[in-house]
Parts: C-alpha cells; structure tokens; sequence
C-alpha cells in the first residue's frame, strides 16, 4: 500500500521539477533575452536556433530554455550531460546526429555543464558543429571565454543569462502557492515579509528559493483545519539564518555598505570586517560588496596604493568563482586591505573637477599640435603642426601645451603624498618644473 504524505498523490519531485516552466510565458527571469521582440525569444519562436552557450550561475534557467527549445522544435533533441558522459558517448550521439541529418532531420545536443569537458571532449563536437550535423547548447556556470576551446567557442553564440531580481523570485515563489502543481491545493499561510526573506536568501537562484519554500512548508505547522502556518522560527531552522529580513533594496541595505565603505576609508578593519559579516550573512550578493570595493580601491586608496585595485579585482573574481559562502575569506581580505592601505583621494578629485570642467567646456577645440594629421588636407589645416614627440628627447618630456587653450594651465591631479603616491608627487613636481624653466628659457 502507497505511504500516504502531506501531498497525498502529488508526484513526489521536488518542487523546483515540478514548477519547471513548460514555455516561455511560464518563464521568469532574463527579459533582455527573452522580451518581446528580444534576439533569443525571436530564435527560438522562429525555430532558427544555431550553436549557442549559456552563461549563468546556477539557478537561472539555463537547462530549462534548452528544454523549452526542445518542446518548440522539429529538430530531434538529445540531453547530454559533460559529467557523466565521456568520448564513446558523444561519437554516439554524433553517429545518430549523422543519421538524423541524412535523413534530413536536424538534431540539437544539449550539454549541461560543458565546461567539465576537457579539450579532447569538446574537440569532438568541433566537426559536427561545422558542417551543421548538430546544433550544439551549452550550458555552463565558467565563463566561456577560458573553460571552451576557442575553435568551438567561435562557433556559438554566447547568451549571459543574469541572476533572478528579488522581485522576480518572489513571483516565482507567488506562483508555486498557487499552481496546483506547487501548492495551489494546499492552504498555506506565509506572511509577504518571509517570501521576501526567501527571495533575498535566495540569492537570484530559483532553485534554491524553491527548495527553501518548499522545506519551510513541508516544516509549517498544520492545525486541525488543514492550515500549514509558516513562522520565522521555522524559516530560521530551515536556512540557519537569523537575518533574513534584510532588504537588500531599502534604507538599511545603503547604510551598511555605507558604514562599510567609512569604516575602510577610516582605516578601521575590526569595523569593516563587522560589517561585512552583517551584509553577508543577511543574503547580501559577494558580487555586489565586491564591485563597491574594487571602486574604494580608486577613489579613496588610488596611487598612494596602485597594488590595491588589483586585490579587489581578485576578490571579485573569487567570488564569481566560488560563491558564498567560501567567498566570504576573500572579501575579508580585500576589506582588510583596503582598511590598511596608506589613503589618497586625488584621482576621484581629479576627475570630479575635469568633469566639471569638461560639461561646461564642450566645445573647446582640441590644440592643432595634438590632432592627427592623417590626411593632406588636414596636415593643410595645421592639423599635427608643432606636435613634439617626446621618445625623441633625452629626457623623454616635452613642454607641449595639451590641454585647450581655455583651460591652460589648470591642475586636476593633486597627489596627497601618502605611501606610493609620495613618489608620484615628487615626479609631478619634477616634470612641472622643467617644463616651467623650459618656458622661462624660450620667454
């Protein structure tokens, strides 16, 4: 006799196979892909699909566009996975393909997680693709660019397929209380507050919201009614997370990367690392915290520490790479870095005043020394006249006035002469000089 469950007869997938969208109205997620009228949705409804790569984290739809193209197309459709699949079985699949084609059926191969195959693997599909036995879909979380030969990456079309909105995922989660084949059946009580936690700690991936909403419901508390109540106790012991109420979109999101941002400019690591923890253990993206310390790198360490853009940078990739949570150790040392690194805001002034300048002054012609002579008319023109080249002098320096003629003599980049940046204000204060004696010489 079958075991009855909370679902009675309900298939016993998970929730996120259950709610798989069947079409592309059923899709959530990658408007600048799939809108209206958007290059992606026009190939597919108009069955034109060639070679392509998806590329997204995990969660956003990858396999289920390759499946929805599937249900749309004439062509025979093969899923093939790069983890358990090796030579033998792709030159069998290219067999079928090559029977597929003389019979003159085209054949797509859908391969998830290409990039696990190595060289030789994906070298296998390369003369398939090219004379149009198969269209290849590739489904990877790597960037293409390093993880797929380049012969076979010129031959696909690479779709990046972005992280889910919040709002998006909340939808998603609106969706599966009410579709029969989520929990339309049931009564459910789950306040806006919680599917907004979920959406958050989800983190723009749909199949983690969906498993989360799904074990915070199987856990609900049921009454006499048949009424499943979730509470935020429950979705705290289904995620271990006591901040889930963290709206990454509201006031409280600004105020602690703002208190972030300070507390590294005020040469506070204690403080930094405090507030980091804050932004990620509530749900915050790593990819987010990172973009903003790549631009604390520039505008408040700049060239008092050149070394400083390059840590960031390398904590943003770690964090592409990995995810949370082993991203967290490298966030931390970029943020502690940052906290110690001598301070100089000069390049951020700098740009801040030529902007200013260069909005108002739109129109100021660029000097006659300075432009490129490149055809007789403009070398007529005096374009190119008087341009001094300065590898051909033994100081490698000329007193060549390049800024316009309005502006001349204005002084943007200031350095403050902290750590690096020491040794760049003596070098300005070098060149400035010789060429104001140069001057001297020629007045």
């Amino acid at each position: 006799m079958e075991q009855l469950s909370l679902f009675g007869g309900m298939d016993s997938q998970p929730l996120a196979a259950r709610l798989r969208p069947q079409s592309l109205e059923e899709f959530t997620g990658q408007t600048h892909l799939l809108g209206k009228g958007k290059v992606l949705r026009r190939l597919i409804e108009s069955d034109q699909i060639s070679s392509m790569i998806f590329w997204g984290p995990p969660g956003v739809g990858k396999t289920t566009l390759a499946r929805i193209i599937a249900n749309r197309t004439h062509a025979a459709f093969i899923d093939f996975s790069a983890v358990t699949s090796g030579i033998k079985e792709i030159r069998n699949v290219m067999q079928q393909a090559e029977d597929n084609r003389r019979y003159g059926e085209k054949t797509i191969v859908f391969v998830d997680e290409i990039h696990r195959f190595n060289k030789a693997q994906q070298d296998a599909f390369l003369p398939f693709v090219e004379k149009g036995s198969i269209v290849l879909i590739g489904a990877t979380t790597e960037n293409p660019s390093f993880e797929i030969n380049s012969a076979l990456l010129s031959r696909c079309r690479v779709f990046v397929l972005q992280a889910l909105k919040p709002e998006e995922v909340k939808e998603l989660l609106l969706r599966a209380l009410k579709d029969p084949r989520g929990f339309g059946s049931q009564q459910v009580r789950i306040s806006d507050d919680i599917l907004q936690s979920i959406a958050i700690f989800a983190n723009g991936d749909a199949r983690t919201a969906l498993s989360t909403l799904e074990m915070a419901v199987l856990n609900g508390d049921l009454d006499s009614k048949g009424v499943i109540t979730v509470t935020p106790e429950i979705m705290e012991q289904c995620t271990s997370k006591k901040s889930l109420l963290y709206d990454k979109n509201g006031e409280e999101h600004y105020n602690l990367i703002s208190a972030l941002h300070k507390s590294m400019r005020n040469s506070d690591p204690d403080a930094a690392v405090y507030w980091l923890a804050r932004m990620l253990e509530a749900g915050e993206d790593p990819l987010y915290v990172a973009r903003r310390v790549i631009r604390f790198a520039s505008e408040d360490v700049g060239l008092a520490d050149p070394g400083a853009l390059n840590i960031a940078v390398s904590a943003y990739q770690a964090c592409h790479f990995l995810g949370m949570p082993e991203c967290n150790v490298h966030l931390t040392q970029a943020v502690v870095y940052m906290s110690l690194a001598p301070k100089s805001n000069a390049l951020y002034v700098a740009y801040e005043e030529a902007k200013e300048d260069a909005v108002r002054d739109l129109a100021e012609p660029v000097p006659l020394n300075i432009r490129n002579g490149v055809t007789g008319l403009m070398r007529e023109l005096d374009y190119g006249k008087g341009y001094q080249y300065a590898h051909d002098t033994e100081e490698k320096l000329t007193d060549m006035q390049c800024l316009p003629d309005a502006l001349d003599g204005r002084a943007y980049y200031r350095p403050a002469g902290q750590g690096r940046e020491k040794e760049y204000k003596e070098r300005l204060e070098q060149i400035k000089g010789w060429k104001e004696k140069r001057q001297q010489k020629k007045g």
